[in-house]
């Protein structure tokens, strides 16, 4: 850290989000050459790049001297937002340019796969990058190559379609880059020495050679040998693992070395899984396809296999040794009959690698003190099939459910199996072979006799206890059989072959304005920090240098869900070296109680915890390490108490909820079901969401020592409730306590409530020893302590005519609120205020009722309870339409609002007019008509895999139904050079606010936007501001702007008649002779806001966004896997600031819905604790989730009257949209359904992941597993 280089990002600690991404250069003595290798920072121990060249983004190029091209055309391309994965994605490309610079698509996919971002929904990053490649891939729309123009225009003359322009962008110039360090070169040449190093815990060995490392494993037989880090490291940075020894084998020529011979090829087992993935690649094109079966199987397998950063490290001896069933390679190798080459003291030896090497889980057959050297793959002979097969919750970057390796022998010239191998990984605690099937169908012709024994063979031979780690059993149980099937079909017919990712092409639109070319607003400007934050100089707060005297705090958390702190013992801890105090309750000098609308909310946990995760108390310490270490020691003793219960089910039985219960409602429900042909009754389940902000929340807090003053630097949304909540605290007035804000790394709603409390926790700390404290939350411990979008359940009765005409709909909302209130009430009226959507249902009534459980309270989260009152709805009229044999199109249309004038069922007015013309647009520009008819055939065709489309409208308040909280203000000073500096009350986590504002201050103070800056949001410049939330920051800040510089520009008015050929500069200058303030506070209020929740009557917002979207997706019947095709979005966005930011919180919002309905799933265990900590086992969407398609248009000619220069509010509508993918799914499933004679009908809920399509497609695979063979266990995650 002396060097203080901030740009490389923490972001998990366990190499699973890329934001650590570095190029680490060696000099290979093997190959007499400098490799380049992307790999994740996080998990690279210091001891093992002795004689490597390590470049961070900052050696790359800066704003101060030269951008690297690779960050110039990121950020000129929207390509970064909030920033923090910004470095990771340009040090990933920077690597892959180094060793090709001139990539391919495909290349850039592959790059890009190990990095994860949570704003930008990657297209703009693709869309920067695909700059570099010299294939002209072709714009499918208008045949231009991506290099000419990023889009098509419409033929209307004011519609563009280019959100940025390469033109005189720097070129790639490989001359240019840094050279390998000459002094490093010559070591590398050299013959390697023993070196030894000796840290706090634990002594690190690099052996000389092979003999040495032979000699060393004989004397530390226990000492783990370590070579690319990305097993054993994540369990010593997240599980606290210490080994006292570490023998590292990475600098052994031998371990690497790889030789083709006759009937196969030797792989050294410290070749890098990158490496083996590029020679077998290399074999295949040389032996041609037949001798070459079992090293296609590998690439298959290898091309999803985490990341390539983790494959550049991690190597294929790892991969077998670490003996986990969830790694993929085993399985295959396994029935490829490989030989593994063994070492030791005693000599060498040879094993055939099966299911008997493993022992255990995590254990083999090896002696502690053998070493495995390398492996032998053979090649396929004539008359041998071999196929590879995994499903993961993600396609790629994650771990399998189930994989498995399959190899069938026939004998020459005919269809008897001469010999079979079938073996699955994920199935039990080792590697499984199917060995009792595979003899009884050996000497049997393959044909569809051989299917149904063998799958009957299968089904009776492998058992999944329900009480296996992971749950799925009946899912695991599907997956072997339907694998087996597959594989008899591959080799019957070549079919079945698993979906291909795609990089994702784009085409957008929307309106030009036509203006002086000096008025930037409705400009596609870039973000305003974008190259800073691809420079990596751009400061987050844990950037922020350490001051004197800096303690570190860690939390102490319940590991209870219900019970009473019996006592809190901290002595080990506080013995423990480096460790200053603990603070619990007992040291709050001011309130550890608050009230929050009447509920109260504890600090730290008093007399009882009420969730698992609750903070009771924290260890402060020297360093982040021995506070994290210490907080394990500190030892609570509890006594359980009962009630205590987690799921939205249990909370209805022992009616426990928050008040207030809300209800709306409008016409007469009796009436309307009377009049209906048929009542439909039927409930939808949604899952929560973990923000996963690349960013984990914390801050710095700095006491100053006079006056009791107390500086914070702070990651909140609502810096003004941070402030609020640490005077409480700490018993000291708000003028004494100063928030800063520069930006968030993602914030999503998830950085507005929690985080007070956090800032309360480190600002009791600093109160207490004086010194500055910082916070900085562990991935898997913010996703505890933090929580999410709440779990909903809608329960609805519908009434209906034949033709889908929706007359009555009474709908129940449960939402589970977790613990405490926090925002849960809110969010329950956001949701029932947007149970209408744009439907016209004249008889509608919704109750809300928040579930009070015992899990971690859950909070806001971008669209609030909106995704969640609209999905109810929507999978309302989708059942209708199912029933009444309709299309689901047809049915929406019909039930739309379509007057001029229309009454939303809270009673408030608004026009309808812009939503239809968003639903025709993407009708047409969907092609909707056509790809219905395209999919019916596609579906008639194919049993196995179906296709489904889904189109939806949207209609979305802005602003906060709360009319308090419509108010912000701004601070503009103009200095005497003539520049501009504003502050205001909004924060900048990615989505361009300060962009806007600047945009919006340079149009009325005529100034160019480069003379303006803003430089933090600060509570000492702008007091009492409402959060950055409900889509709502640009129109308020906007307003406040603008005000501010109206106000200056009326000072300045009789100047500047009476001096029009001044400069801007002479202007301010003679102002300030003049005794004119040059500085000037804009307010906006907004109109009042407000529902009065017994007349079901109120204007809860300024006005709605409205917008549609259509999606297709693929699903794999038999894996339950599928494939996002193409969506289509119309946005209304009134008349755009910034179209440029405005589509990329459209795509943005869009894929964090991808994550809401498909893959995004929390697990809790029946004791309440959260099992899905992290990026391996929690899982959003990556590259290869975003559909190949993505169009976003902007409607033209769309006006609002109630915002900034009639724009309109967009950070949260989007983010439904993910829905249309749900019920793309649902159709697709429907369609696999009605072809097998069952009922189209069917519950399913959201997210719709693999396991559930499968399990829903119902077929001879899963009904092998009878629900009455079922025994009640007690299951491994619940659905809360």
């Amino acid at each position: 850290c002396s060097v203080g280089l901030t740009g490389t990002k923490y972001g998990c600690g366990g190499g699973g989000c890329g934001a650590c991404t570095v190029m680490v250069s060696r000099y290979d003595p093997i190959q007499e050459t400098v490799l380049h290798w992307s790999v994740t920072a996080c998990l690279q121990p210091i001891c093992s790049l002795h004689g490597a060249a390590v470049v961070t983004v900052e050696g790359i190029g800066s704003t101060k001297t030269k951008l690297h091209p690779v960050q110039e055309r990121i950020a000129k391309a929207h390509g970064s937002q909030c920033g923090f994965c910004t470095p990771g994605m340009v040090m990933s490309m920077y690597t892959l340019l180094r060793n090709n610079p001139q990539p391919t698509m495909e290349d850039i996919r592959e790059t890009l796969g190990g990095n994860l971002c949570r704003c930008t929904g990657y297209r703009p990053i693709i869309d920067g990058f695909k700059t570099f490649c010299n294939v002209r891939t072709v714009n499918s729309s208008n045949g231009k190559c991506c290099m000419e123009n990023s889009n098509s225009h419409n033929n209307e003359s004011d519609i563009s379609g280019e959100l940025f322009s390469m033109d005189n962008v720097l070129p790639l110039d490989p001359t240019q880059d840094l050279i390998f360090p000459p002094e490093l070169l010559i070591m590398g040449k050299k013959k390697a020495e023993r070196l030894c190093f000796q840290g706090e815990k634990v002594r690190w060995i690099s052996p000389a050679d092979l003999k040495d490392l032979i000699k060393l494993k004989a004397e530390y037989s226990n000492a783990p040998l370590l070579v690319g880090n990305t097993t054993i490291g994540p369990k010593m940075n997240l599980k606290g693992t210490v080994h006292p020894l570490v023998l590292y084998g990475g600098s052994i020529p031998e371990l690497r070395t790889i030789k083709w011979r006759n009937n196969g090829v030797t792989v050294g087992a410290g070749c890098s899984l990158s490496v083996l993935k590029d020679v077998l690649l290399q074999g295949i094109e040389e032996l041609g396809p037949e001798k070459s079966r079992v090293y296609q199987a590998l690439v298959q397998t290898l091309q999803c296999l985490a990341s390539k950063q983790i494959r550049n490290m991690a190597t294929i001896g790892g991969n077998i040794l670490s003996a986990n069933p969830k790694y993929d390679l085993s399985s295959i190798l396994a029935a490829a009959e490989c030989t593994l080459h063994i070492v030791s003291n005693d000599g060498a030896r040879e094993i055939c690698l099966s299911e008997e090497f493993f022992t255990d889980f995590g254990k083999t057959a090896l002696r502690p003190d053998e070493i495995l050297l390398a492996i032998d793959i053979p090649h396929s002979r004539p008359w041998e099939f071999v196929s590879a097969f995994r499903q993961a919750q993600r396609r790629e970057f994650s771990f399998s459910i189930v994989n498995s390796g399959m190899r069938v022998t026939f004998r020459h010239d005919s269809n008897v199996v001469e010999n079979l191998d079938i073996f699955y990984g994920g199935v039990g605690p080792t590697l499984v072979k199917a060995r009792h099937t595979c003899k009884e169908l050996m000497g049997r012709k393959w044909d569809e006799k051989l299917l149904v024994v063998g799958t009957q063979l299968l089904e009776e031979e492998i058992y999944v206890p329900p009480t296996a780690p992971g749950g799925q059993e009946e899912y695991r149980k599907a997956l072997v059989l339907s694998f087996f099937f597959k594989f008899y079909m591959q080799v019957t017919l070549d079919a079945l072959k698993p979906f291909k990712n795609e990089v994702p092409q784009a085409n957008h639109s929307f309106q030009v304005e036509t203006q002086s070319s000096n008025d930037p607003v409705g400009r596609p400007n870039v973000h305003q920090a974008a190259l800073q934050q691809a420079t990596g100089e751009a400061v987050y707060y844990d950037d922020i240098p350490s001051v004197k005297g800096e303690l570190f705090v860690s939390m102490v958390t319940s590991t209870r869900a219900h019970a009473k702190i019996i006592s809190i013992d901290a002595s080990m801890a506080l013995a423990m070296s480096g460790v200053v105090t603990f603070i619990s309750a007992k040291d709050v000098p001011g309130q550890n109680r608050r009230l929050w609308f009447n509920n109260p909310e504890e600090l730290f946990a008093e007399e009882e915890v009420i969730c698992v995760g609750q903070i009771i108390g924290a260890i402060v310490a020297e360093t982040r390490e021995q506070a994290k270490r210490a907080s394990e020691q500190v030892d609570i003793t509890y006594e359980d108490i009962q009630p205590v219960f987690f799921t939205i089910e249990e909370a209805i039985e022992h009616q426990s909820f928050f008040d207030p219960k809300r209800k709306l409602e409008r016409g007469n429900l009796e009436e309307g079901f009377e009049k209906a042909d048929h009542i439909l009754e039927g409930e939808l389940y949604m899952g929560g969401q973990e923000h996963f902000y690349m960013e984990t929340q914390g801050l710095i807090a700095i006491p100053k020592g006079e006056a009791g003053e107390l500086e914070l630097y702070v990651a909140s949304q609502h810096a003004a409730y941070t402030q609020e909540v640490v005077g409480i605290t700490l018993g000291i007035d708000s003028n004494k306590i100063t928030c800063h804000v520069k930006r968030l790394g993602g914030g999503f709603g998830g950085k507005v409530m929690k985080i007070a409390s956090l800032s309360a926790i480190a600002a009791t700390a600093a109160y207490k020893t004086g010194r500055a404290v910082r916070c900085v939350l562990e991935r898997e411990d913010d996703m505890l302590i933090t929580s999410g979008r709440s779990p909903f359940l809608g329960k609805y009765k519908v009434g209906y005519l034949n033709d889908g005409t929706i007359l009555a709909a009474d709908i129940t909302y449960y939402s589970n609120g977790g613990c405490t209130l926090d925002e849960s009430s809110f969010i329950m009226e956001k949701a029932l205020l947007h149970m209408d959507n744009g439907y016209k249902i004249p008889n509608l009534r919704g109750h809300g009722l928040v579930c009070k459980t015992y899990l971690p309270s859950y909070t806001a989260f971008r669209g609030f309870g909106g995704p969640q009152g609209l999905t109810i709805i929507e999978s309302v009229l989708h059942e209708v339409a199912a029933r009444c044999g309709l299309p689901a199109h047809q049915v929406r249309d019909i039930n739309m609002y379509k007057d001029e004038k229309c009454y939303t069922h809270h009673k408030q007015l608004f026009s309808p007019h812009d939503m239809v013309r968003c639903w025709n647009e993407c009708l047409e520009k969907s092609d909707y008509t056509h790809r219905c008819l395209s999919i019916k055939q596609f579906n008639a065709h194919n049993h196995w895999k179906k296709r489904g489309i889904s189109i939806v409208p949207l209609k979305f308040g802005i602003g906060f139904s709360k009319g308090f909280y419509n108010q912000v203000a701004a601070l503009v000073n103009i200095y005497k050079d003539g520049s501009v500096l504003i502050s205001h009350g909004g924060t900048e986590m990615g989505q361009g606010i300060n962009t806007k504002a600047i945009q919006i201050a340079s149009r009325i103070l005529k100034v160019p936007m480069s003379s303006i800056h803003i430089k933090e949001t600060c509570t000492g410049n702008v007091p009492n501001a409402a959060p950055s939330a409900a889509s709502f920051g640009t129109d308020a800040v906007g307003m406040a702007v603008k005000d501010g510089c109206e106000k200056l520009m009326r000072r300045l008015e009789p100047l500047i008649k009476k001096h029009p050929q001044f400069t801007w500069q002479q202007l301010v200058s003679k102002t300030y002779c003049q005794k004119i303030s040059l500085s000037a506070t804009g307010f906006f209020m907004g109109p009042h806001t407000s529902v009065d929740w017994e007349k079901s009557d109120g204007n809860a917002y300024y006005y709605f966004t409205f917008g549609a979207c259509c999606s297709e997706v693929e699903i794999d019947c038999l894996t339950g896997d599928h494939k996002n095709i193409r969506t289509d979005i119309v946005m209304d966005v009134g008349r755009s600031i910034n179209p440029a930011l405005d589509v990329g919180q459209v795509e943005g919002g869009f894929v964090q819905g991808i994550g809401l309905y498909t893959i995004e799933e929390l697990q809790f265990s029946p004791e309440g604790v959260l099992l899905t900590r992290g990026p391996s086992r929690y899982k959003i969407p990556a590259l290869c989730d975003i559909p190949p398609q993505l169009n976003v248009h902007l409607l033209r000619n769309a006006d609002n009257p109630h915002a900034i220069y009639s724009s309109k509010g967009i950070g949260e509508p989007p983010v439904f949209f993910g829905c249309t993918l749900f019920f793309a799914i649902k159709e697709a499933i429907a369609a696999a359904r009605r072809e097998r004679g069952l009922s189209e009908s069917f519950p399913f809920s959201s997210p719709a992941t693999a396991e559930k399509i499968r399990m829903a497609c119902e077929d001879c695979f899963t009904r092998m597993n009878p629900p009455d063979r079922k025994v009640k266990t007690k299951p491994w995650a619940i659905n809360v």
